[in-house]
């Protein structure tokens, strides 16, 4: 597939690149003030520099836009300068991942109405690039058919902390790929459920990465999510006017948060998926992030310029910039220097992170967050 505008009979690509979060579970070092997609956690560039680079080769610069919150659109415009600054939309408060999507949808939608829209997570990590841009140019292809495609990245382990996809019957195969009508999609299980899912193939981790034409998604928010698709209206009706600004403030506000997933996904009529395996981790905890890096011989990781002293040290995550950590007889170990916080705690908690970033505001030190 071309670069977009494309070929005629092609469809026209635009990416759409989701990077509001805030990542609690990578606390202490993504904060409110700096979150994980603006950070260089995996290498010198940052997450959302990582994830325009790598569908660069798709598409233009002029067809890359980020969605973001007030507090973040500086920095993002500061690490991307190759995108026109209009590409950065701001939403004004967080509202879930349905309004940050119709956002956008509506912006690509009065330029290309039946161009395909594929909407990326900033803070995805991809393993093998060229394989990931193969598998969105299938799903673009489906998406042009009219489906709303997502992309179920197949499991390697029974992940309790992920959504699963069930597919159903194969629709059609795209340059040799299948691609399967999505028979249900499913909250996080439990450890035994997850391992029958892996098991039986049948089953997908649910990205959150999404393909579909921009006239199909906004016509499924008007089937499942009528109040929603009529507050998008109203703000593509001032779009690119004086009213634009205070359109969108005054909508937004109003603006009940709702997920994709739940609000459109799991009730639409016509969702296929494509089954991805490409290297891919959300990266939602320092222990994903862990199994993901390069590991020494001994099982460590060390990341951020640390240097690691260890004696009888194995399966560890250092993270400590510019410093010096010296560990003696510790196994599946987290620990993380960020200058005011120290963080040290078991691999198996690491999904605790967000616990204690709770406890945190409750106790009102917002020092740290």
């Amino acid at each position: 597939m071309p670069r977009s505008p494309g070929r005629a009979g092609e469809p026209a690509l635009s990416v759409v690149i989701l990077a509001g979060g805030v990542g609690t579970r990578l606390w202490p070092r993504s904060r409110r003030s700096c979150p994980k997609q603006l950070l260089d956690l995996v290498n010198p560039r940052t997450m959302l520099q990582n994830t325009v680079d790598r569908v660069l080769p798709l598409v233009g610069p002029e067809r890359i836009y980020v969605v973001t919150g007030t507090e973040y659109a500086e920095q993002a415009r500061e690490q991307l300068p190759e995108l026109p600054a209009a590409n950065i939309l701001v939403e004004p408060a967080g509202r879930g991942t349905a309004p940050c999507i119709g956002l956008a949808a509506i912006t690509l939608a009065l330029r290309e109405p039946q161009g395909v829209m594929i909407s990326l997570h900033a803070d995805h990590v991809i393993g093998d690039a060229a394989r990931f841009r193969e598998l969105l140019q299938v799903a673009a292809r489906a998406a042009d058919r009219g489906h709303l495609v997502t992309l179920g990245i197949k499991p390697t382990y029974p992940e309790t902390g992920y959504g699963y996809i069930e597919r159903g019957p194969v629709v059609h195969r795209v340059s040799g790929v299948p691609v399967f009508r999505v028979a249900r999609f499913l909250e996080k299980p439990p450890a035994e459920q997850a391992a029958q899912f892996v098991a039986d193939r049948r089953h997908y981790w649910n990205s959150g990465l999404f393909i579909w034409r921009l006239d199909s998604i906004l016509e499924a928010f008007q089937r499942c999510l009528p109040e929603l698709h009529a507050q998008l209206g109203r703000i593509a009706a001032a779009w690119g006017t004086a009213e634009q600004a205070q359109a969108l403030a005054q909508v937004w506000g109003e603006i009940t948060p709702v997920s994709i997933d739940v609000g459109i996904m799991e009730r639409a009529d016509d969702v296929v998926v494509v089954p991805a395996d490409m290297g891919w981790s959300d990266v939602g905890s320092w222990a994903s992030l862990a199994d993901i890096m390069a590991a020494n011989e001994e099982g460590n990781v060390v990341l951020g310029r640390s240097e690691h002293l260890g004696l009888d040290t194995r399966n560890s995550l250092i993270y400590a910039p510019g410093r010096t950590v010296a560990t003696i007889g510790v196994d599946d170990l987290i620990v993380v220097d960020a200058g005011d916080v120290i963080l040290i705690c078991p691999k198996s908690r690491a999904q605790d992170v967000k616990q204690l970033v709770e406890q945190l505001k409750k106790t009102g030190r917002h020092d740290l967050l």
